[in-house]
């Protein structure tokens, strides 16, 4: 069984900065795209970041590019997103998972959601 765990979510003020952490288990996520994906209240879960399974390439939704740095060990089937300079907006419920492209759209696999972390950004 696949199993996805965030932590590292916390509350911080306006320009602060969290380092999420994604430790993957139940099966290897080696030769997958990893992506972190996060969720405001009322609003639907949008793409944030994503690394290749060789960790050599990354992408970054426009709203945190220079800001936010995905990383992985696969050695380790862990995930990061190192999150800086951080803004009100931030404020959302983070998910890591499998993330595939298609029409320049990513999403997460489907089985694979975990429970996520809560980053909350105060003014």
């Amino acid at each position: 069984q696949v199993q996805l765990v965030e932590s590292g979510g916390g509350m911080v003020q306006v320009g602060g900065s969290l380092r999420l952490s994604c430790a993957a288990s139940g099966r290897t996520f080696s030769s997958d795209n990893m992506g972190w994906f996060r969720q405001a209240p009322g609003k639907e879960r949008e793409f944030v970041a994503a690394v290749s399974w060789s960790g050599v390439w990354t992408y970054y939704a426009d709203s945190v590019k220079g800001r936010f740095t995905i990383s992985r060990d696969t050695a380790k089937n862990m995930v990061y997103l190192q999150m800086n300079s951080l803004k009100p907006e931030d404020t959302a419920v983070y998910y890591c998972n499998a993330a595939s492209r298609s029409a320049n759209v990513w999403r997460g696999r489907e089985d694979s959601w975990g429970q996520g972390t809560q980053v909350t950004v105060s003014s």
